[in-house]
């Protein structure tokens, strides 16, 4: 069968993946390996294990589908006159008949002559909106291909979209190809359609959820000129709420005053959730978190969150350490974009140098300002029972954090581009003592490369500092320390403090740098190389004496779906420790 369609630039690659067989043939002149690649994969009988283990009817239905299909994909790559032919058994797939289909096919044979390249004779599309940016290859003398021509049409209409024209859509198309040229010319013409305005928000599939909170929580700013950023938005404010596990947000047709009705079509997450996780630390011992979620407590997807963990088990210094905290929280609140939340706090930590028990109240806000920037600002009470090598006392503190994130990383567990920033700053005031600052600061940074980039540099930086109250009186864990698997692998957990006198306690600055090479090496299997540095400073903004220790090692992951498992070993290189030393690590999703 000789196939020479006039092509449309509408024409759809559909890529479904199958492994080459034996009795599947393709044989490809005129093109290169690339699109042999491409014709491979789109192929429906690339898919079937054996021809012969099938029902030839559905050999028969895959070959005939794949007439079109090869089609598409020779029309991306701006080949329109080639040959194509399909044979089963030695028979054209197109001339079987369906009524006398033979019992068995044994082997399937795909030719394709790709023909000559063509290359774009006319480039016009229009009325396009001021700011649009055709695609550099939609212009005369560039080489043609559906694929050039669905992106330019895309482009302009999404600019006309941007400028409010929310119905802009293709009118007209004009598509000839000119064989004895070897050009196509391509004439596309828009219609933008009206201005149009945001109409109301009609939820569908909810079922606890009460309509109006989902109107709440969406902010769809009704009135306003139409925009798709606003949009993905509000979508991504539904998906954010953590009612539904599935989001859609459907145009409706214009209304007579030219507004745009959105529906949205929502599929509720289970009410409640469980969850376990467990870490090893040969020094620190193991710690053991669980939780139990319920997602949409009174209809408005409010949040329940119970959550406990036990760590310094087994652990070479220092006690057990407890923790069970609960937080509620409201979407939506007082903005579409702001989430209010309540906490509670009861904790035991048995450290090596101190001992704390204490009980906690707070109050906050997150804030999303952009799909890469969130802020958090929070009111906290504590009281805490703390007995370390200074006194016996009582300490209760009033503390103000506030903080912003930005985070573009491709994977939260197991990044391999991009790049993550977080600071805080946390003013306080110590009853009977005096008021300071804690201030914060954590930067990771990611990049691959090499071949399937299968290789990745990731880097990580912390600092710390606490500014006013008396050593004596401030929480133990609100200086810092350094050592174990957040801070410096191969050294002992929270080995490294600093002397306050002639008392060794933690350090009022903290500085840390982490780098690690990834290299994916078979399956799902990985390996890692490390090395992590950690300074303690007696007096705050690294001023004063201080001390360096540091730690190497090596590690393996395995890839899970809910993030690599990881199993480190470390030791150390300076500092504290002994060359001899050798720390384990075990946990799930990478070191950062």
């Amino acid at each position: 069968m000789r196939c020479r369609p006039i092509p449309s630039f509408a024409a759809v690659l559909l890529a479904l993946a199958g492994p080459a067989l034996a009795d599947v043939t393709l044989e490809l002149t005129d093109a290169d390996s690339a699109l042999e690649d491409d014709l491979r994969a789109a192929s429906r009988l690339f898919d079937i294990d054996t021809p012969a283990s099938q029902p030839a009817q559905d050999v028969i239905a895959a070959a005939r589908a794949d007439y079109a299909r090869l089609l598409a994909v020779l029309y991306d790559a701006g080949y329109f006159g080639p040959d194509v032919s399909i044979r089963l058994d030695g028979r054209e797939a197109d001339g079987i008949s369906p009524f006398r289909t033979p019992g068995a096919i044994r082997d399937a044979a795909i030719t394709v002559t790709a023909g000559r390249p063509f290359r774009l004779g006319v480039a016009e599309i229009g009325p396009t909106a001021p700011r649009t940016e055709l695609p550099e290859g939609f212009a005369a003398g560039a080489p043609a291909g559906t694929r050039v021509l669905r992106q330019a049409a895309e482009a302009a209409i999404a600019e006309w979209r941007s400028e409010g024209h929310a119905t802009a859509s293709v009118a007209d198309q004009r598509i000839t190809a000119r064989h004895d040229a070897a050009e196509l010319d391509a004439r596309i013409t828009l219609a933008p359609g009206p201005v149009a305005s945001f109409g109301a928000l009609t939820p569908r599939g909810h079922e606890r959820m009460r309509a109006a909170a989902i109107e709440r929580i969406a902010g769809l700013p009704v009135g306003e000129r139409f925009d798709p950023e606003t949009l993905d938005r509000v979508a991504a404010r539904l998906r954010d709420s953590g009612a539904f596990t599935s989001v859609g947000l459907v145009e409706q047709p214009l209304a007579p005053d030219e507004s745009l009705p959105i529906r949205a079509d929502l599929v509720e997450a289970p009410l409640r959730r469980l969850g376990f996780g467990a870490e090893i630390e040969s020094s620190g011992g193991a710690t053991l978190s669980a939780y139990w979620l319920h997602r949409n407590l009174f209809g408005g997807a409010e949040r329940l969150r119970f959550d406990t963990e036990i760590g310094g088990i087994a652990a070479e210094d220092g006690g057990i350490d407890a923790t069970a905290s609960a937080r509620y929280t409201i979407p939506a609140v007082p903005t579409p974009d702001t989430r209010l939340g309540f906490g509670a706090t009861l904790e035991h930590l048995d450290d090596d140098s101190y001992e704390l028990d204490r009980i906690e109240l707070s109050v906050g806000l997150d804030h999303w300002f952009s799909d890469r920037l969130t802020g958090a600002l929070a009111l906290d009470l504590s009281h805490a029972q703390i007995t370390d090598r200074f006194s016996r006392r009582n300490v209760t503190m009033l503390s103000l954090p506030a903080g912003l994130t930005w985070d573009n990383r491709d994977d939260d567990f197991d990044a391999t581009e991009g790049a993550y920033a977080s600071a805080e700053i946390a003013p306080f005031a110590i009853a009977d003592d005096g008021a300071g600052a804690r201030l914060t600061f954590d930067a990771r940074g990611y990049r691959s490369f090499g071949e399937r980039d299968a290789t990745t540099l990731a880097a990580r930086l912390q600092l710390g500092t606490v500014e006013g109250g008396d050593t004596t009186r401030l929480p133990p864990d609100w200086l810092f320390f350094s050592g174990g698997a957040g801070t410096v692998r191969g050294q002992s957990y929270q080995s490294l403090g600093a002397m306050q006198g002639a008392t060794p306690t933690g350090g009022r600055s903290f500085a840390g740098a982490s780098l690690e090479l990834r290299q994916d090496i078979f399956g799902a299997f990985g390996a890692v190389a490390f090395a992590d540095i950690g300074q303690i400073g007696a007096e705050a903004l690294w001023q004063g004496s201080s001390d360096w220790h540091a730690g190497a090692g090596l590690g393996l992951r395995y890839d899970t779906p809910v993030g690599p498992i990881r199993l480190d070993i470390a030791t150390p290189v300076s500092g504290t420790g002994s060359s001899g030393d050798l720390y384990l690590y075990i946990g799930i999703g990478q070191a950062f």
